[in-house]
């Protein structure tokens, strides 16, 4: 067999373990340089801020959280009912869905306005106001003094 000068070189190079520790040892020093400092974990909840012995966070954890949980619900105990709110305006006295009881509600005023509207226009004149005896001849409201 005899070797052409037109086939593909073959990179023959040592890999060097060497080589590859340090490589990987300025990775590594370079992700150290980065990383976030202690208070900032704490500050995103990934480490727990507390003094307490690690073998102890556990429990006090787990009792952190019954006693939010406790809170929870002696707050949703003491909440007033639906009808109550509705009694002090807080909730509106509707069953329609929320994303449309902002439009019930300008349709309601529209009525109201159109209602009263109506009422004005088919009210009685003075004078007939007058003739009734409802008004006297000089509380007119429509003269001006």
């Amino acid at each position: 067999m005899s070797t052409d000068a037109t086939t593909t070189a073959v990179d023959s190079t040592p890999i060097s373990p060497v080589r590859q520790g340090i490589e990987r040892r300025n990775s590594l020093e370079k992700h150290l340089q980065h990383r976030p400092d202690a208070q900032d974990l704490k500050n995103r909840h990934i480490l727990l801020d507390t003094n307490t012995a690690p073998a102890l966070q556990a429990k006090a954890l787990e009792l952190e959280r019954q006693r939010a949980t406790d809170n929870l619900k002696k707050g949703l105990s003491h909440r007033p009912d639906r009808e109550t709110l509705v009694e002090r305006n807080i909730l509106p006295d509707s069953t329609a869905a929320p994303a449309l009881q902002g439009h019930q509600k300008e349709l309601e005023r529209h009525m109201r306005a159109d209602s009263l509207e109506g009422k004005l226009q088919h009210r009685p004149q003075p004078d007939e106001l007058v003739k009734k005896g409802i008004l006297e001849e000089n509380e007119n409201p429509l003269k001006e003094e």
